[in-house]
This record gives structure tokens, C-alpha cells and sequence, in this order.
């Protein structure tokens, strides 16, 4: 079992078990909240007393720097099962929703994740937007985040929503983009949309009551900014009725659930809508926030 040849820096932590007990096959990607270098990680990973480490770290200018060997388990997904499996991956980020990362790491992760997937043999990579699909590796998903098994925002809406970018683009490099995981096949009473002049995708995903990173996994399109006029998207048919909302909106929860999946008690018939980030929409009474909720588990009141 090899370690990347990418690594700039190398900062062994002594908080791993090696060495790990499963084949690796999964990546998980978490992000750092804070845009910091990989020196720093290593010093934050470094003492006994931390209880966590990874095994790779992207910092804010691109850089790699490597703490768990890839032969041994990392202590990151507050899952023992998922980091015997993963190579886990942190990156340098914002500190603050949506946890976005610049261009220099998000090429890195690019870069690190190819090279992680063609020294371990895996073929492909598979997202999936259903929990239960990570969780379990179902329908050949082998991507995980830190989410699924805590009760954090990781790896930050920034990076999730990209998820399907960074496979996609990840395949092309293998040269397996020009299969599709079975989640993603057209399905009955998809719609067609042939880009006009001055639409972006992001004007379309609204159009459709979407976002445009779903649209962009499901056509496999690596650059959101890169769609010309005449080009055929394909909106999934579970896209075409959802409902777009804003700040301002009144609304009715359908399945009281968080974002990142945890329940929550509803106490009023219809709530506010505070913030609406694409399928993220923040609702409470007034300006006291409830809950951030899945916009497909909202209906307007």
C-alpha cells in the first residue's frame, strides 16, 4: 500500500490504529473550517490529547500534506467502520456557511483524489445524494461524508454540493466517464432544456426549482460556468415540480427534518423563510431561526 507522491509536507500524527482492517475503497472529504496551511494541520493533529487526524490535508494554497499513512486508519469520520475504509481527505476552508474552499485547494482535491483511486484500483467513483446509499455503499456509491455520522455540517454545503462535480471530473481522468452509476440514468418524464443565450445553469436550475449543482452531477458536467447556447441539459423528473423559495415566503414543513438529517419539533403551522441558498432554505418565526431544512420537505403556505 503506497502514499501519494503529491505530498509537500509530511507530519505523521500518532492518533491512527495500524494498520487499518478493510481494503480501501471510499473517499471521504471533510473540510478544516478555517483557511489554513498544512503545516498547521499537521501541529493540530500532532498531540495525543487531539484524538484526530487524517489521512491527507489540503491547505489554502494548494499544498498536500500527508498525517496517516494511507496503510494505516485515520481518526476523522467519527465512524471506525468508514475511516478503515476511506482515505480521509481535509481541506483548508471558510469558517463560516458555506464552508467554500478556493480554487487552488479544490484543484488539489482534484488532483489527490485521482491519485488515491488509481493506486488503490478503485475504478470509479460513485455519489450519491441518498444517506442511506453512503452509509451502506449501495448502487456502487463509494464516497462518504463526515455528516452521515455526526452531528455536523462537514464537510460544509460548499464541498457536498460539489460532490458530483469532483466524481465526474475524477472519472474523466480515469477514463470512466462514459459509463453513468445507475442513480443517475435518465428516468421517466425527464425533461430536456436546450440552452438559450445568456441562460447560466444556475438560471436554469431555478427555472426547474433546482440547484444547479444537482444538474451538473446528473449530466456530468466537471464546469458549472462552461455550458454553451444549443447544448442539451437533462432536468431529473424529481427536479421539474420542486418549488424554489425566499426570503420572505411563507411556508408549511412537510417532514420536519434538518438539512443535515436530524429531526426537529415543529411548534406553529407555517413558518419564514430567512435565507434560501438553492435546496437550503432557513426557516423560523420573525428573525429566530428553527431550522435549516431540505426545500424538498417544504411546501409554500
Amino acid at each position: 500500500m503506497s502514499n501519494s507522491k503529491l505530498v509537500n509536507y509530511t507530519r505523521i500524527s500518532p492518533n491512527k490504529n495500524s494498520p487499518r482492517n478493510h481494503k480501501i475503497d471510499t473517499i471521504t472529504i471533510h473540510c478544516v473550517v478555517g483557511q489554513c496551511s498544512v503545516e498547521t494541520l499537521g501541529n493540530i493533529f500532532a498531540p495525543t490529547s487531539r484524538q484526530a487526524s487524517s489521512n491527507y490535508g489540503i491547505g489554502y494554497d494548494g499544498k498536500i500534506g500527508m498525517y496517516v499513512e494511507e496503510k494505516d486508519r485515520s481518526w476523522c469520520s467519527s465512524s471506525a467502520s468508514n475511516d478503515n475504509r476511506a482515505i480521509t481527505i481535509e481541506v483548508a476552508s471558510d469558517t463560516k456557511h458555506p464552508y467554500a474552499v478556493n480554487e487552488k485547494a479544490f484543484a488539489a482535491i482534484l488532483d489527490l483524489v485521482t491519485d488515491i483511486c488509481k493506486r488503490n484500483g478503485i475504478k470509479r467513483l460513485v455519489w450519491s445524494t441518498n444517506k442511506k446509499d453512503r452509509m451502506n455503499h449501495l448502487n456502487g456509491c463509494n464516497m462518504t461524508v463526515h455528516r452521515d455520522y455526526a452531528n455536523k455540517a462537514c464537510p460544509g454545503d460548499y464541498l457536498y454540493n460539489r460532490h458530483g462535480e469532483i466524481a465526474a471530473e475524477v472519472n474523466r481522468r480515469l477514463g470512466a466517464s462514459a459509463e453513468r452509476p445507475a442513480e443517475n440514468k435518465p428516468a421517466t418524464g425527464e425533461v430536456i432544456h436546450t440552452v438559450k443565450a445568456g441562460e447560466t445553469l444556475s438560471k436554469i436550475a431555478q427555472k426547474y426549482g433546482t440547484t444547479y449543482q444537482k444538474i451538473a452531477a446528473y449530466n456530468r458536467i466537471a464546469n458549472a460556468n462552461l455550458i454553451r447556447v444549443g447544448q442539451k441539459i437533462k432536468i431529473p423528473a424529481d427536479t421539474q415540480a420542486a418549488q424554489s423559495f425566499e426570503k420572505g415566503d411563507k411556508v408549511k414543513v412537510l417532514k420536519a427534518v434538518t438539512y443535515t438529517g436530524k429531526a426537529f419539533k415543529t411548534y406553529y403551522d407555517k413558518y419564514d423563510v430567512i435565507e434560501a441558498d438553492g435546496d437550503r432554505v432557513v426557516i423560523g418565526i420573525g428573525k429566530t431561526v428553527t431550522a435549516a431544512v431540505n426545500a424538498a420537505n417544504l411546501k409554500k403556505a
